[in-house]
């Protein structure tokens, strides 16, 4: 984060999302706090508190994208929850903590995969003298008794030289993959774990008990003798070597610290418990807020890892507020997201860029999944042009649902041709707009298809 200047963040998120620079700059902004916060000395850090965001727009337009690369570019922990799942505490739903403790294990996943590559070099030289043991056992030196005393006999140096020649032998051998296709006797741990079904109106996390855990040291391990070849097995050692090298303790509490000082909390859907949306009944709605308050305002939340604070993870967020405003969420919960960004509408043009200039742009899926075919798909400008004015026409017409609208596009456009490109004799498809107009005529034309099709 020290390297990345909010210009500099701004600048990595329109690789991926085009327009939308209010918003941009907003969660640059918040981000680049994070970092100037931790340089802060003495009691004052604490007292920062990072400034939320609510991005207010239609669907379709960016929101979650903003939030999910932000994460990525700055490795920072992040779960997306919609905040339509949880209930209030007494109703049949989610329990609002378990978005933090959704998080805490992604981070603790995330960090035990690093660490298991980090120590996989010497898991692998571990799974080595393993595989070599198997290959070729020790003599088993004799046990022998006098006086009450245990001891073993000494191997005589000349048949302990000989192993040992052979021994590196067959290692020379066993990374040259020679003995890759041998098979060998190999114990594998098997746990069944029980069927265990319990009901209750609070969620699993609710009752505090991890079960998963308790079960498996109850039950013992099982293990089961299989015969596998030499190159499997060398894949299972080195696994099972680089579990039992990871540090799990440090692995919690470096997941716990960075959930804390970086957590991202992405809530879809805000604007669904508000009330005052004049339909359905408003159960539970503001209880939803009220539960919602004590942890976006900074409490501790408990997990199966131990106690998370709460008081610096960045929450994010947004909602399509069409029929009511964010003024209609409770006074308390507004307070706690200070920065409020409105997001624009998607237009031809935005939706012409969309097709082909995010890295991960549309148009250069659909090119890449038909080249592995050995179709080369060509797409000329007037047909990217066509694509977007019947986007931005069809969502006129019906629902507004913004960038997703070209997803439906380009698979109604394509159709024919990723059913026919295993068979196709000619290896090059050239779309222009007459073939978009053909294509999606009717389509268009026709409001009832449109609709219900598109």
């Amino acid at each position: 984060m020290s390297d990345l200047k909010p210009s500099e963040i701004v600048k990595e998120l329109d690789k991926y999302i085009i327009g939308q620079d209010k918003a941009k700059r907003s969660v640059a902004i918040a981000l680049r706090n994070r970092w100037r916060r931790q340089q802060v000395d003495g009691d004052l850090r604490d007292e920062i508190a990072p400034k939320n965001i609510i991005l207010i727009g239609p669907t379709g337009v960016g929101k979650t994208e903003i939030a999910r690369r932000l994460s990525k570019l700055t490795d920072s922990p992040f779960t997306k929850v919609e905040a339509s799942k949880f209930t209030e505490v007494g109703y049949v739903g989610r329990d609002v903590e378990s978005m933090v403790r959704d998080l805490l294990e992604l981070t603790v996943n995330m960090l035990k995969s690093r660490e298991q590559e980090a120590v996989q070099e010497k898991g692998v030289e571990i799974a080595e003298e393993r595989m070599l043991d198997i290959l070729l056992p020790n003599p088993k030196p004799q046990l022998q008794d006098e006086g009450g005393e245990t001891h073993f006999e000494v191997i005589v140096d000349t048949s302990e030289k000989a192993s040992s020649s052979t021994r590196e032998k067959l290692r020379g051998m066993l990374r040259k993959g020679k003995l890759d296709e041998r098979y060998v006797d190999l114990d594998v741990s098997e746990r069944s774990m029980p069927m265990v079904e319990i009901f209750s109106n609070v969620g699993m996390e609710e009752m505090g008990i991890n079960f998963k855990d308790m079960f498996s040291n109850l039950i013992p391990k099982n293990t089961k003798r299989r015969k596998v070849k030499v190159s499997e097995a060398m894949k299972i050692m080195v696994q099972e070597e680089a579990q039992n090298l990871v540090d799990m303790d440090k692995v919690i509490s470096e997941a716990i610290e960075k959930v804390e000082q970086s957590g991202i909390i992405f809530l879809d859907e805000i604007d669904k418990i508000a009330g005052g949306n004049g339909h359905g009944p408003d159960v539970s709605r503001e209880g939803v807020q009220r539960d919602l308050l004590p942890i976006v305002e900074g409490s501790n939340v408990t997990t199966k890892y131990g106690p998370v604070k709460t008081d610096h993870i960045l929450f994010i967020a947004s909602g399509a507020f069409h029929t009511i405003k964010p003024s209609d969420l409770i006074p308390e919960l507004q307070g706690r997201f200070p920065i409020r960004v409105e997001l624009d509408s998607l237009g031809k043009k935005e939706f012409a860029r969309i097709l082909v200039e995010p890295k991960n742009a549309l148009i250069l899926q659909y090119m890449a999944l038909l080249r592995t075919e050995g179709v080369e798909t060509v797409f000329e400008d007037d047909a990217v042009e066509k694509i977007a004015d019947i986007a931005e026409e069809v969502n006129n017409m019906t629902e507004n649902i913004g960038a997703r609208r070209l997803h439906t596009l380009m698979e109604c456009l394509l159709e024919d041709v990723l059913f026919d490109a295993p068979d196709m004799k000619q290896k090059k498809v050239v779309i222009d707009g007459k073939y978009v107009e053909d294509k999606l005529k009717d389509i268009k034309n026709d409001e009832d298809l449109s609709r219900y099709i598109l």
